[in-house]
């Protein structure tokens, strides 16, 4: 592990040190700022996703955190002493910090399922549509005269359209809850 602290972190950025720094924090399983500002903070993050490449989480509890969960790809605020800023600058809020982990395993397998399944139901059901009224023009020796009415149009993209995301979000579950915080590594299966 590597603790930094915010002097540190003064000497690294001003000094022309983020890819060494970046080098060393590879060779590490976990990174720890401490005693950091808010801009730091954020700093860091932005840095890791430019040079890296990679998907950010940032989590934080106070209005210090504001800046750095801003910075990420994903935010969480966990709502708690220091005030509400933080979950109102998040993507997701959280009571407590142990309730991570089911966010993350659980809703996140979750999450990723139903937005994967939904894109290829958007995908065929366009694809149908379009597919109908190409076909219709052949038969109508391409007149431009519509095929549907436009009620049934609007009827098709209302039950098509609204009724399949929301069944799927409320309702979809592939694995239970508990087989997902026993088992973490079925997390990968769907990426």
């Amino acid at each position: 592990g590597l603790v930094v602290d915010g002097r540190t972190l003064n000497i690294i950025f001003q000094g022309d040190l983020e890819t060494k720094f970046l080098a060393l924090t590879k060779h590490c399983r976990s990174v720890l700022c401490c005693r950091s500002t808010p801009l730091q903070k954020s700093m860091v993050v932005k840095l890791v996703r430019r040079q890296l490449k990679v998907m950010t989480l940032s989590i934080g509890d106070g209005a210090n955190d504001v800046s750095m969960i801003q910075a990420a790809d994903v935010g969480v605020g966990i709502s708690g002493q220091e005030g509400m800023q933080a979950v109102m600058a998040s993507d997701f809020a959280i009571s407590r910090f142990k309730h991570l982990k089911k966010l993350l395993l659980v809703h996140g397998h979750w999450c990723y399922t139903r937005l994967a399944k939904m894109v290829i139901y958007f995908f065929y059901k366009n694809v149908s549509y379009v597919n109908l009224l190409f076909w219709y023009q052949f038969f109508c020796g391409f007149s431009g005269s519509t095929m549907i009415d436009y009620w049934q149009m609007i009827f098709f993209n209302l039950f098509f359209t609204s009724m399949p995301p929301l069944l799927f979000g409320a309702l979809d579950r592939d694995v239970s809850a508990e087989t997902l915080l026993v088992l973490p590594e079925l997390y990968k299966n769907g990426q």
